[in-house]
Protein backbone atom coordinates (compact mmCIF):
# COMPACT_ATOMS: atom_id res chain seq x y z
CA UNK A 1 0.00 0.00 0.00
CA UNK A 2 1.45 3.62 -0.92
CA UNK A 3 0.06 6.94 0.19
CA UNK A 4 0.38 9.87 -1.42
CA UNK A 5 -0.10 13.66 -0.36
CA UNK A 6 0.79 16.42 -2.45
CA UNK A 7 1.60 20.11 -1.38
CA UNK A 8 3.36 23.52 -2.94
CA UNK A 9 0.30 24.26 -4.96
CA UNK A 10 -0.97 28.12 -5.21
CA UNK A 11 -1.34 31.14 -6.76
CA UNK A 12 1.31 32.77 -8.44
CA UNK A 13 1.49 35.10 -11.67
CA UNK A 14 2.64 34.53 -14.76
CA UNK A 15 6.26 33.50 -15.26
CA UNK A 16 6.53 32.48 -11.73
CA UNK A 17 7.37 29.30 -10.20
CA UNK A 18 6.15 27.02 -8.14
CA UNK A 19 7.53 23.76 -6.80
CA UNK A 20 5.06 20.95 -5.76
CA UNK A 21 5.92 17.85 -4.02
CA UNK A 22 4.35 14.53 -3.53
CA UNK A 23 5.16 12.50 -0.20
CA UNK A 24 5.29 8.60 -0.31
CA UNK A 25 4.16 6.33 2.68
CA UNK A 26 4.86 2.64 1.84
CA UNK A 27 8.13 0.61 1.70
CA UNK A 28 7.75 -0.38 -1.72
CA UNK A 29 7.39 3.06 -2.89
CA UNK A 30 11.45 3.28 -4.18
CA UNK A 31 9.87 0.82 -6.94
CA UNK A 32 7.53 2.58 -8.52
CA UNK A 33 7.53 5.10 -11.67
CA UNK A 34 5.75 8.02 -10.51
CA UNK A 35 3.83 10.79 -12.44
CA UNK A 36 2.25 14.00 -11.72
CA UNK A 37 -0.88 14.60 -13.71
CA UNK A 38 -3.11 17.32 -13.87
CA UNK A 39 -6.74 18.79 -14.54
CA UNK A 40 -8.03 21.35 -15.47
CA UNK A 41 -11.53 23.28 -15.29
CA UNK A 42 -13.92 21.14 -18.16
CA UNK A 43 -10.48 19.08 -19.15
CA UNK A 44 -10.04 15.65 -19.39
CA UNK A 45 -6.41 14.46 -16.98
CA UNK A 46 -3.10 14.80 -19.12
CA UNK A 47 0.03 13.56 -17.94
CA UNK A 48 2.59 16.57 -17.42
CA UNK A 49 5.92 14.36 -16.21
CA UNK A 50 7.17 11.04 -15.08
CA UNK A 51 10.00 9.72 -13.75
CA UNK A 52 11.06 5.78 -13.05
CA UNK A 53 12.19 4.20 -9.91
CA UNK A 54 16.06 5.63 -10.00
CA UNK A 55 15.11 9.01 -11.21
CA UNK A 56 17.47 7.82 -14.59
CA UNK A 57 14.08 7.79 -16.77
CA UNK A 58 11.98 10.98 -17.13
CA UNK A 59 9.24 12.06 -19.55
CA UNK A 60 7.63 15.49 -20.27
CA UNK A 61 4.64 16.18 -22.34
CA UNK A 62 5.74 18.74 -24.82
CA UNK A 63 4.44 21.72 -23.33
CA UNK A 64 6.09 21.59 -20.74
CA UNK A 65 9.56 20.77 -21.70
CA UNK A 66 11.60 23.26 -20.65
CA UNK A 67 9.60 24.64 -18.24
CA UNK A 68 9.31 21.91 -15.99
CA UNK A 69 11.54 19.50 -13.91
CA UNK A 70 10.44 16.40 -12.16
CA UNK A 71 12.78 14.67 -9.79
CA UNK A 72 12.59 11.93 -6.97
CA UNK A 73 14.17 11.67 -3.34
CA UNK A 74 14.16 8.38 -2.21
CA UNK A 75 15.82 8.90 0.94
CA UNK A 76 12.68 11.15 1.75
CA UNK A 77 10.21 9.23 -0.16
CA UNK A 78 8.91 12.26 -2.14
CA UNK A 79 8.93 13.57 -5.47
CA UNK A 80 9.17 16.86 -7.07
CA UNK A 81 7.79 19.01 -10.03
CA UNK A 82 9.55 22.03 -10.09
CA UNK A 83 7.68 24.54 -12.33
CA UNK A 84 9.30 27.27 -14.16
CA UNK A 85 7.57 30.50 -16.49
CA UNK A 86 4.31 29.22 -15.73
CA UNK A 87 1.17 30.36 -17.83
CA UNK A 88 -2.50 30.73 -17.30
CA UNK A 89 -3.07 27.68 -18.95
CA UNK A 90 -1.11 25.49 -16.51
CA UNK A 91 -3.95 26.39 -14.12
CA UNK A 92 -5.23 23.03 -12.79
CA UNK A 93 -5.12 20.53 -10.46
CA UNK A 94 -2.50 18.23 -10.11
CA UNK A 95 -1.59 15.01 -9.08
CA UNK A 96 0.94 12.52 -8.53
CA UNK A 97 0.39 8.98 -9.17
CA UNK A 98 2.08 5.62 -8.68
CA UNK A 99 2.71 2.45 -10.94
CA UNK A 100 3.93 -0.51 -10.12
CA UNK A 101 4.73 -1.48 -13.91
CA UNK A 102 7.90 -1.52 -15.42
CA UNK A 103 9.07 1.97 -17.04
CA UNK A 104 9.75 0.66 -20.85
CA UNK A 105 6.34 -0.76 -20.92
CA UNK A 106 4.97 2.57 -21.30
CA UNK A 107 2.59 2.47 -19.19
CA UNK A 108 2.92 5.83 -17.72
CA UNK A 109 1.30 7.46 -20.43
CA UNK A 110 -2.27 6.11 -19.08
CA UNK A 111 -3.79 7.43 -15.70
CA UNK A 112 -5.44 4.13 -16.10
CA UNK A 113 -2.48 2.15 -15.40
CA UNK A 114 -1.82 3.64 -11.56
CA UNK A 115 -1.80 2.03 -8.96
CA UNK A 116 -2.10 5.05 -6.26
CA UNK A 117 -3.25 8.53 -6.45
CA UNK A 118 -2.71 11.48 -4.08
CA UNK A 119 -6.09 14.37 -3.17
CA UNK A 120 -4.19 16.61 -5.45
CA UNK A 121 -3.70 20.64 -5.02
CA UNK A 122 -4.68 23.47 -6.76
CA UNK A 123 -2.22 25.63 -9.31
CA UNK A 124 -3.96 28.77 -10.19
CA UNK A 125 -2.05 30.90 -12.32
CA UNK A 126 -3.05 34.77 -12.91
CA UNK A 127 -2.55 36.34 -16.09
Amino acid sequence: QVQLVESGGGLVQAGGSLRLSCAASGRTFKSYTMGWFRQGPGKERELVAAIDWSGGNTYYADSMKGRFTISRDSAKNTVYLQMNSLKPEDTAVYFCAADSRAWYSGSYHDPHNYDYWGQGTQVTISS
